[in-house]
């Protein structure tokens, strides 16, 4: 009996399921009558037990029910009325209408603080939204105006994105080449392979030889590849062309030095053979006359072999080089002056000996040769940098006056040099992996050399 009126008294403080089952609004109703249903029920129980006349009771009751009923809705809508401005502010949020701001959001208010967080949000999100649209806009100006060609391309290899030059590759605007296969574009070795290489390929537009880069980027967490294509025929007949003008005016500067003084002299000769009668000394003009002449075909001798010995080059055969002892036995051939040795740290390269030991001997004759200039010294020395070997050579020189044609076969400023040797000296570098540089020097008068090959 004790259990069954425990039950009965819990059921009856129960709240109904058509509660639970309500929308929000309704909930708020239901709880605003319940807390003043008490009152009201008590009220009306002393009301309706007194001796007041009918018509106090009924004017009584009515009052107090509608204002029960009426605060009941208007607490209610003072809960439902700023749950629907979030609403609409997130769902203006949602759309994309970052202009739209919620009144009386104020601090020290739990509703207002609510409220003014949704406006700052509303302010990072406009913010952000004109920077990636300025963002995107800058993305779509350099994509249209830069020279390689880019395209896009989504998991099943259908053309998603493609800038102008990628259109005048294919030689069709972008409408008819978006969602195309790759296979139909040509494009499909492209996306196979190293990420990096080169390929000679054909399109509409001509064909050559295409440097190929490809990444991997997300899009709405689906897998999508860039393709960059960049035209190397253009930059290389560029460069062959630079390079063809400088060996041609050089070439023409060797040329018309040793020519002019050949064809003057033999008109000399030439008008000295015919001459009646012969002068008593033509014996001795026609001797100095040929003398000259032979002296410059043996000028002409001498470029077109410096021309061929840079021609033919040979691969460098790698073996195991002390720095040390290379640094000391080319110093050691030089008897014109005494060159300072700055020692460094013992290092063993793989390299070719001999062909090493020909430019280390270029570069410290020339420096040799321009601290003669001003009397003053050379000094030479290695170190160690990351995972190379730096070999430097300094001189007091007067230094470089032109450094463009520095590596220009053939260009020399001296009176007995071929032009040839920084040349030489630079493919070897290159041909072991290194690289050769020559510049003034910043806090002396003179020129340093800087040789850097891999260990």
């Amino acid at each position: 009996m004790k259990s069954s009126s425990r039950d009965s008294a819990r059921s009856a403080f129960k709240l109904p399921r058509a509660y639970f089952t309500a929308k929000h609004d309704r909930r708020i109703l239901l709880m605003a009558l319940a807390s003043g249903f008490p009152a009201v029920l008590i009220a009306l129980i002393l009301l309706w037990n007194g001796d007041q006349p009918a018509r106090v009771q009924w004017t009584l009751t009515v009052l107090i029910v509608g204002f029960w009923l009426g605060f009941s809705h208007a607490v209610r809508e003072r809960v439902v009325f700023p749950l629907q401005t979030l609403s609409n502010l997130l769902a203006a949020l949602r759309e994309g209408d970052f202009s739209i701001r919620a009144r009386g959001a104020a601090r020290d208010d739990p509703l207002g603080e609510a409220m003014l967080e949704v406006n700052f949000l509303g302010q990072i999100l406009r913010e952000q939204r004109l920077g990636a649209l300025e963002a995107t806009t800058l993305l779509r100006t350099v994509m249209a105006e830069i020279e390689v060609a880019i395209f896009a391309f989504d998991g099943e290899q259908k053309l998603k994105l493609v800038n102008r030059a990628g259109e005048r590759l294919l030689a069709q605007p972008a409408e008819r080449l978006t969602g195309r296969s790759a296979t139909d574009l040509g494009l499909v070795d492209c996306l196979s392979g190293e990420t990096t290489r080169t390929l000679q390929m054909s399109f509409p537009r001509g064909a050559g030889r295409w440097e190929v880069h490809r990444s991997t980027f997300r899009e709405h967490g689906a897998p999508h590849q860039l393709l960059v294509l960049s035209d190397l025929s253009r930059v290389l007949r560029e460069e062959e062309r630079q390079a063809w003008q400088r060996l041609v005016r050089v070439l023409g500067h060797e040329l018309n030095n040793s020519l002019a003084p050949i064809k003057s002299i033999a008109g000399s000769l030439e008008s000295l053979v015919v001459r009646e009668p012969q002068p008593p000394d033509w014996k001795e003009d026609m001797s100095r006359g040929l003398g000259v002449i032979a002296a410059r075909a043996a000028s002409l001798n001498r470029f077109m072999e410096a021309y061929s010995r840079l021609a033919r080059l040979p691969l460098p055969r790698l073996q195991p080089v002390s720095v040390s002892a290379l640094v000391s036995r080319v110093v050691s051939l030089e008897t014109r002056m005494n060159v300072d040795v700055s020692s460094g740290p013992e290092i063993t390269i793989r390299a070719d000996g001999d062909q090493l030991e020909q430019l280390l001997i270029n570069l410290v004759r020339n420096a040799v040769d321009a601290s003669l200039e001003t009397g003053g010294g050379v000094k030479v020395g290695w170190r160690r940098i990351t995972g190379q070997v730096e070999v430097w050579i300094e001189d007091e020189g007067p230094g470089l006056s032109n450094t463009n044609n520095l590596f220009v076969p053939f260009f020399t400023t001296k009176p007995a040099g071929s032009g040839i040797g920084l040349v030489l000296s630079r493919q070897i570098a290159e041909a072991h992996g290194g690289t050769l540089t020559l510049e003034n020097r910043q806090s002396a008068r003179g020129c340093e050399a800087r040789l850097r090959l891999p260990i």
